[in-house]
């Protein structure tokens, strides 16, 4: 049976006013005009830096340079296969979630254990989703080892994920960004799993945002916000007199951390506002990319990443077979879209005809990192 959720919070006067700031932005952003070349590379560098950022708050000690190597599979930095492994896993499950918001799919226990599967498999294809913890774990100070939270008991877990999807699905009537909030602070909460909860908490925040029609083009980083002031994040999302959930923090007032939260969103969305508006002075390239059909226009996010690909690689990104794909790319080789840069049957591979590759010329002047 699920447990019920019913948090405790007031949406104060602060929450009004940032939800008022949120909405006049995302009504600038979403009419403001630009090139589909600016849109992808804006997009890809908010994917890089989430990435980045949701990873480095769990400790990984790759930068922004090497994590932008890692997913180009142009580096590999010996010695930290775990952080390439963690930062493959994120940007995978961050893929996942378009494709689920582009379907609008509803929020399912299921989903969020898929998550959990991209984010602990590094990415791979065939991860799977992934069962709840069976057991007691605990959060400790890294320095001093003293126990910090002790989560609910594994008995529960499954009850309270139950309870806690049930309730995101229910409550059409809040703002999405107050959704969005509450859910991420209610998983780390729960702390499902023995490791990744903190990335999974992030990525569901996003999911749901992105379902709640605040994507925003997939433009903003939250996990910029989080990661720019650490004592910020850890302080608000702490919340009730023990540490113990049973004793004060399943039935702690959160209405500090729905601010916290809120405030992000501003902040993030008012950074994506300022870079697209120094950005729409750009080249203008669309007459070019008017020519190109919408599989076409996806498959240049690909090339975005890679010099090259298989056609194995545009089958990952449409779901095709792979005799559908060696067509698709047949009919792009002969259209002048793509050429062949291997001929082996086994090992070939393709990239941008001349044409084409000039529309990705942006790529380095918009790898707009912080301001």
């Amino acid at each position: 049976m699920p447990i019920k959720f019913e948090p405790r919070y007031v949406i104060s006067s602060k929450i009004m006013n940032d939800l008022m700031r949120i909405e006049a932005t995302k009504q600038k952003i979403l009419h403001l005009p630009l090139t589909p070349t600016v849109l992808i590379s804006l997009r890809e560098t908010a994917r890089l830096y989430t990435t980045h950022c949701s990873t480095m708050i769990e400790g990984n000690r790759l930068d922004s340079d090497q994590v932008e190597m890692v997913l180009k599979r142009e580096g590999h930095f010996p010695g930290r296969e775990r952080d390439e492994h963690e930062v493959k896993g994120y940007y995978a499950a961050l893929t996942q979630i378009e494709i689920w918001a582009a379907k609008g799919e509803k929020i399912t226990e299921k989903m969020i254990q898929k998550l959990h599967g991209l984010v602990m498999a590094g990415g791979k294809a065939n991860a799977t989703s992934t069962a709840y913890r069976d057991a007691q774990n605990v959060i400790r100070d890294g320095r001093t080892k003293k126990i910090i939270y002790m989560p609910p008991e594994a008995k529960d877990v499954k009850n309270l994920m139950n309870g806690m999807v049930d309730w995101i699905n229910k409550n059409n009537e809040l703002p999405c960004p107050v959704i969005a909030g509450i859910a991420h602070y209610q998983f780390a909460t729960i702390h499902p799993y023995y490791d990744g909860n903190g990335r999974t908490a992030r990525l569901l925040t996003t999911l749901i945002l992105h379902l709640g029609g605040y994507d925003l083009k997939g433009l903003y980083s939250l996990e910029e916000y989080y990661a720019q002031n650490l004592g910020a994040y850890y302080e608000a999302i702490s919340i009730g007199e023990s540490h113990n959930y049973y004793m004060g923090r399943a039935e702690a007032d959160i209405t500090k951390w729905i601010e916290y939260f809120v405030d992000g969103m501003v902040i993030s969305f008012e950074n994506v506002l300022k870079r697209m508006d120094e950005a729409k002075d750009l080249p203008d390239q669309s007459n070019l990319i008017r020519k190109l059909d919408p599989k076409q226009r996806k498959a240049l996010e690909l090339f975005q990443k890679f010099e090259m690909v298989t056609s194995r690689q545009i089958g990952e990104l449409f779901g095709f077979k792979p005799r559908t794909c060696a067509s698709l790319c047949a009919n792009w080789v002969k259209n002048g879209f793509l050429t062949i840069v291997d001929s082996s049957n086994k090992g070939r591979k393709y990239k941008l005809s001349a044409e084409y590759q000039n529309i990705l010329g942006l790529n380095g002047l918009l790898y707009i990192r912080k301001n």
